[in-house]
């Protein structure tokens, strides 16, 4: 059977059973929207399998309960996945949205009124938690599937872009490839040269939206206003050397120039920060030699990938 949205519940307070409504709206970043447990936090949306119900039912007849979708207050109930075995940091497509598993089971505060009425409750265990990477639609029957791609950000720094005096061809570039890497790009802005700018910027898509992969262009030369890498250096948590210079190296054959690239990558949290040039030709150029990596990159970073030592060579990295 293929996994599928069973119920989609909300409730207006805390600590109270939500009630089917049949289908809502997922804002990113935030959760189902009029929702109680809707915000900027890591439980935006709560999800709860119809088998973990089941195996609450009897304990509720015994009390005189017959338990349904939402008195868990999940959000979404679901059918056809073991919800619970799922790991941290795995993408679930629903309906017209992309979430990602945030947490894994709760404390359970003792104040809920299934605990109240039955004395336990299966939330804490079986429930997960998620927050919305791109949002949409969710209905009752909805398929809801296990999402193997990268959700991928764009950043292009050019004051005159930001201004609309230019057209952003770079960035358009970059999507047109993504679909090489089942990557899906979630989030794109368009941004002048000022470091404390892009700094925000970068930290809130990696840190609040959720990007597993933020691609910058522009602003790796040497004047004065192009200072992508010292913002991406101010931001990152551990250097990738390798990406800048495989970029640079086979650019090299190119054009000279190339050595005169400042571009820097590295990782912030699970995702994978990386400095492409300005122009369309140079982003497509750069982003074919690196291309084939990243998907590997990017599940060993996650902890969903294997090591990346080659058999028989004894040789890793």
């Amino acid at each position: 059977m293929s996994a599928k949205i069973a119920a989609v519940c909300i409730s207006k307070e805390k600590g109270v059973r939500k009630t089917n409504i049949g289908e809502a709206t997922l804002i990113p970043n935030w959760g189902m929207e009029g929702d109680a447990h809707a915000g900027k936090w890591h439980r935006q949306i709560s999800l709860l399998s119809v088998d973990s119900i089941e195996k609450m039912r009897e304990m509720g007849k015994q009390k005189g309960l017959d338990l349904v979708p939402g008195d868990f207050a999940e959000n979404l109930t679901t059918e056809g996945l073991e919800l619970f075995k799922l790991p941290v940091g795995t993408y679930l497509k629903a309906g017209e949205t992309l979430l990602e598993v945030t947490q894994i089971g709760k404390s359970c505060h003792h104040g809920c009124e299934i605990f109240k009425q039955v004395g336990q409750c299966v939330m804490p265990k079986e429930g997960i938690f998620t927050r919305v990477l791109v949002g949409g639609k969710v209905k009752a029957e909805d398929s809801i599937t296990l999402w193997q791609g990268i959700p991928v950000g764009i950043i292009t720094a050019s004051d005159k872009g930001a201004k609309g005096e230019r057209e952003d061809t770079s960035a358009k570039e970059i999507e047109k490839l993504m679909p090489e890497i089942q990557g899906q790009v979630i989030d794109y802005r368009i941004l002048p040269d000022d470091q404390d700018v892009l700094v925000e910027a970068m930290t809130e898509m990696v840190d609040q939206l959720g990007v597993g992969l933020l691609l910058t262009t522009g602003g790796t030369g040497f004047s004065p206003r192009d200072v992508t890498p010292e913002a991406t250096l101010r931001v990152i948590e551990r250097a990738v050397p390798g990406l800048p210079e495989a970029m640079r190296r086979e650019s090299f054959a190119i054009s000279s120039r190339a050595m005169l690239s400042r571009a820097v990558a590295g990782i912030r949290g699970k995702c994978l920060i990386v400095n492409l040039p300005g122009s369309p030709k140079a982003v497509r150029e750069c982003l074919q030699v690196i291309l084939p990596v990243l998907p590997h990159a990017l599940d060993i970073l996650r902890g969903t990938g294997g090591e990346c030592g080659q058999p028989g060579t004894g040789k890793g990295i």
